[in-house]
């Protein structure tokens, strides 16, 4: 990604970030959590680092992409400058960039098919590196999105484990967007119970705190903190 092509800087996003905190503060309070139970993911897929080191100025240190050659062209340099930063992939992965993927995140939010299992698996081999892994689930089972229908989730997660000898972090899931999120969160966190999963990647800008009452542990949070794309 170019800067002629890059979204424009925000210019308020610490100002947005410290709104989605105190969200966050809230709504663990609500639900009686801890804080820390919750990590934030500053979605900063298709803004430039220009609009990202505000953010990073203002102590974020988690952030999400969806691309894998997007946060190749402009990661390296921002983590060599920051090495706290923890990188998330959220959006979908092809096999053929399992090896960059792998090299280049600490967490992986989309796995759902056995090639993207067999690929991960080699490349955790072979690289000695072990991102966070979230099987996505397709709670809407919504044929244009990703993800495994929830009726066949454990079967594919216990395939992640004795076939592939994945560790499966937990689970990722999107609600359909004409949907109340509120029953596809609930629906999540059950597939994850029964299958001894903590973690639990659900909520963007507009239903995280609802996410977080229903047990989120990651929340991805872009227009929020970044402004409109």
């Amino acid at each position: 990604m170019t800067e002629a092509n890059a979204a424009p800087v925000t210019g308020h996003s610490p100002n947005g970030l410290a709104a989605v905190e105190a969200e966050i503060v809230r709504a663990c309070k609500d639900a009686r959590r801890d804080r820390a139970s919750v990590t934030l993911i500053a979605v900063s897929k298709t803004f430039a680092a220009a609009a990202i080191i505000p953010v990073i100025g203002a102590g974020q240190r988690v952030f999400g992409e969806n691309r894998v050659q997007e946060a190749k062209g402009k990661w390296p340099e921002l983590t060599a400058a920051y090495p706290d930063i923890a990188l998330h992939l959220i959006g979908p992965l092809q096999s053929n960039k399992a090896k960059e993927a792998v090299a280049l995140f600490d967490a992986i939010h989309s796995v759902d098919r056995p090639s993207i299992c067999q690929a991960l698996a080699k490349e955790i081999e072979s690289q000695n590196k072990h991102p966070q892994l979230f099987v996505q689930i397709n709670t809407g089972e919504e044929p244009q999105k990703a993800g495994i229908a929830p009726g066949e989730a454990d079967a594919f997660l216990a395939s992640c484990r004795d076939t592939y000898g994945l560790t499966i972090s937990g689970l990722m899931c999107i609600p359909p967007v004409d949907e109340p999120p509120a029953a596809h969160f609930a629906l999540t966190a059950k597939i994850a119970a029964r299958n001894g999963l903590q973690n639990l990647s659900m909520g963007m800008s507009a239903d995280y705190t609802t996410a977080i009452m229903l047990g989120a542990t990651h929340v991805r949070v872009g227009s929020a903190i970044f402004g409109h794309r």
